[in-house]
C-alpha cells in the first residue's frame, strides 16, 4: 500500500479477504513517454482550437497551476504550455499562479521541485492566496448565492489557460478542469460558500458524479465567469506517470477525461467488517486532513459498525488548525454533525466541510490510523492509533471481538470510485 515515498504490506489469510479493491487505471503502462502524451493531446485538443491559436493577440496570458498537494507533473507540462502560448505569440506575458485554494502557500523547495530550476529561475510564478484581499476581486455571484471573489490575475487576464490531473474527487466527483479556478484561486469566504453543509450533504456530493452535484455547478460557473478558455489534465497511473491527457474546452477536455478515469476507475462495493485502505502516498497523504479521502473509500465498502484502518503518513502533521480542533468544544462526532448542519450556506466555518465528512464517517465507523504523526493527536481527533499494519488489524479484530473477521483491502482509497452494491 502507498505510504508517503514508500510502501506497507500486511498479510492477511486468503480466507479473510473478501476483495482488493483497485482501480484499473494502476495496471495502465503507457506506450510513449509523458511528454509525448501531453504532447499529442495538445495537437489535438478537444472542442478547442490548440491553444497556439488562442494566444494570438492575448498579452497577458495566466496559466493555473496546481499546488504542493497535488502530484501533478507540472515539469513536464508546463515547459510544453508556454511553449504552446509563446508559439502563437512570442511576446505574450506569461505568469504561472499556483492555485492552492484554502492551503497554505506552496514554498520555494516546492516549487523547485515541481516546475524544475529552470522555470522557476526564468518564469514569473505567483503562489495564490486566499486570504488576501488586495489581490482578490468580486466577479459576481454564485449559483449557490455566495460571492464570487478571484484572484485578480485570472479576472484580468487576456487569456486563461489550466493546468491539472482528474481523479476521484469525495465531494466534487472529480478533481480537474474547473476546479483550477474554483477553489484553486478563489477567495476563502467563496470556498466556504461553495463547501456550505448543505451541498456537501447533499446525495449527488459523492466521487464521481458530476452531473446534479451542486458543488459541481458552482466550480462550473465560476471557470465559465472568468472565461478559463484551455485545459490541459493528465490521469496518471500508480507510480505517478502520466497515462492519458486531455486537452482543449474546459468543460467538453474534462468531461472526456472524467469518463476515462469512471471507465477505468469504477469498482463494485464488497462490503466487509473491516475495510484496509490508503491515501495513494505522497503528497496526497501528507497531512490527516487530506486522509479523510480515502475514508470515504473506506465508508463506501464496510458494514455499518466496521472498522476502517487508514495507511498515511502524514508527513505534514494534520493539515488545518481548524480541523485539529474539532472535538474541543464537542466531544462526539454526532454532535458536531448536528452543529454543522445547523449553519446556514453563508456560516461555513473554514475546514467545515472535512470535517462534516470525517464526522459523517466517524459516527458510523471506528477508524484506526497507521500514520507517523503522534497517538495523541491521532486520539483527539477521535481515531485510534496503530503502528503497523498488522498492529492495526489485530486492534480491529478485538474491537469486533472476531479474529476471523472479513476484510475488503482499498490500496489507494483516492484513486477507486467505489460504487454501492
Amino acid at each position: 500500500m502507498p505510504y508517503g515515498n514508500v510502501s506497507l504490506s500486511i498479510e492477511i489469510p486468503d480466507s479473510r479477504v473478501k476483495a482488493v479493491l483497485t482501480s484499473d487505471l494502476h495496471e495502465l503502462k503507457a506506450e510513449t513517454p509523458g511528454q509525448e502524451i501531453v504532447r499529442k493531446s495538445l495537437e489535438n485538443p478537444i472542442g478547442s482550437a490548440p491553444l497556439r491559436e488562442l494566444a494570438r493577440g492575448k498579452k497577458n496570458v495566466v496559466i493555473i497551476s496546481s499546488d504542493h498537494t497535488r502530484p501533478v507533473p507540472s515539469s513536464i507540462i508546463t515547459p510544453l504550455l508556454l511553449g504552446e502560448v509563446r508559439t502563437g505569440n512570442p511576446d505574450a506575458e506569461i505568469t504561472i499562479l499556483v492555485a492552492t485554494g484554502g492551503h497554505r502557500k506552496t514554498t520555494e523547495e516546492e516549487l523547485l521541485k515541481r516546475y524544475g530550476q529552470e522555470i522557476v529561475k526564468n518564469e514569473r510564478i505567483v503562489v495564490h492566496d486566499s486570504h488576501d484581499d488586495g489581490d482578490l476581486v468580486h466577479v459576481g455571484r454564485l449559483p449557490s448565492g455566495g460571492d464570487l471573489i478571484l484572484n485578480r490575475l485570472v479576472a484580468e487576464a487576456d487569456l486563461l489557460a489550466a493546468e491539472g490531473f482528474i481523479e476521484p474527487h469525495f465531494f466534487a466527483g472529480y478533481s480537474g478542469g474547473r476546479k483550477s479556478v474554483l477553489p484553486g484561486t478563489a477567495g476563502y469566504m467563496t470556498v466556504m460558500a461553495n463547501h456550505c453543509a448543505e451541498f456537501i450533504a447533499h446525495e449527488r456530493a459523492r466521487t464521481g458524479i458530476l452531473e446534479g452535484n451542486p458543488i459541481h455547478g458552482d466550480m462550473v460557473y465560476a471557470a465559465r465567469k472568468v472565461g478559463l478558455a484551455f485545459i490541459c489534465n493528465v490521469v496518471i497511473d500508480s507510480e505517478k506517470r502520466i497515462a492519458a491527457a486531455f486537452s482543449g474546452d474546459m468543460e467538453k477536455a474534462h468531461a472526456a477525461g472524467c469518463s476515462f478515469v469512471g471507465k477505468y476507475g469504477k469498482v463494485r462495493a464488497v462490503p466487509a467488517d473491516i475495510v484496509v485502505t490508503g491515501n495513494g502516498g505522497y503528497p496526497l497523504d501528507q497531512n490527516l486532513y487530506q486522509a479523510v479521502k480515502s475514508m470515504t473509500a473506506g465508508e463506501a465498502t464496510c458494514k455499518k459498525g466496521g472498522v476502517i484502518i487508514v495507511a498515511a503518513e502524514c508527513s505534514d502533521g494534520h493539515g488545518g488548525e481548524a480541523f485539529y480542533r474539532t472535538f474541543e468544544k464537542i466531544t462526539t462526532p454526532r454532535g458536531i454533525m448536528d452543529m454543522i448542519m445547523a449553519r446556514a450556506r453563508d456560516q461555513t466555518q473554514p475546514d467545515q466541510w472535512q470535517i462534516q465528512i470525517f464526522a459523517r464517517v466517524l459516527i458510523d465507523f471506528t477508524v484506526i490510523m497507521v500514520t507517523s504523526v503522534p497517538r495523541e493527536m491521532v486520539e483527539h481527533l477521535n481515531m485510534k492509533w496503530a503502528p503497523s499494519l498488522k498492529a492495526a488489524l489485530a486492534m480491529a479484530e478485538s474491537i469486533l471481538d472476531d479474529p476471523k473477521a472479513s476484510v475488503t483491502v482499498v490500496p489507494d482509497g483516492v484513486s477507486v470510485i467505489v460504487e454501492a452494491v
